[in-house]
């Protein structure tokens, strides 16, 4: 009784403020991606509402014949252009004070703390609600998954992916990098973490 879950940051999006789209390079991160997914029994895609995962989504939906929906609980912590007249300097200092004290509640979105919970209770839905040995991709944003994993794995065990894990989260979810999950009898395991060989190819 088990269910995995892939989640799949967005691909390479425009450097602008706002709800931005992915660039020509990310089109071809998404592209790689979905051809990741083509030959698996993928059940359920889910995206974030924010356009650069729809995009990303969108392409995985059309490689493997399948309809995506979209769920607020998968946003970003914050994004920046949430707050009005807030520059990118000023994102960047709030996102990591977020980052290092993860009860911190920014003037707008979630502390870290907050959006872990989020990922981790929605990822709990899902399971209850799809049928075991369900494969569903998530497609939402490096913040989201690096909160979610501090919130639900210890330091030691995320050390073993990376040294410093939490110091350092903020650098290690590359554009469309896929982090494999399996939940079975409410415990997570962490099969592998930020791939990107798919992309390599």
């Amino acid at each position: 009784m088990s269910t995995t879950f892939f989640l799949v940051r967005h691909a390479i999006k425009e450097m602008a403020i706002g709800d931005v789209p992915i660039t020509p390079k990310g089109i071809l991160q998404a592209q790689a991606t979905a051809r990741r997914f083509y030959n698996l029994p993928i059940t359920t895609i889910v995206t974030s509402p924010l356009r650069r995962a729809k995009e990303t989504a969108t392409y995985i939906a059309l490689k493997t014949k399948l309809t995506f929906y979209e769920d607020s609980r998968l946003r970003e912590r914050a994004n920046w252009g949430d707050l009005p007249e807030q520059t990118f300097d000023e994102f960047v200092a709030m996102w990591e004070r977020c980052t290092r004290d993860r009860d911190y509640i920014p003037p707008v979105g979630d502390s870290a703390q907050q959006a872990g919970e989020r990922l981790s209770s929605f990822l709990l839905e899902l399971a209850m609600k799809h049928p075991s040995e369900s494969n569903i991709v998530i497609v939402t944003h490096g913040g989201l998954i690096t909160d979610f994993l501090v919130h639900t794995f210890s330091e030691n065990q995320l050390n073993v992916r990376h040294p410093d894990f939490v110091s350092v989260q903020s650098d290690l979810i590359p554009e469309c990098s896929i982090t494999k999950l399996i939940y079975e009898n409410g415990n997570y395991k962490l099969d592998f973490f930020a791939s990107v060989e798919h992309l390599k190819s």
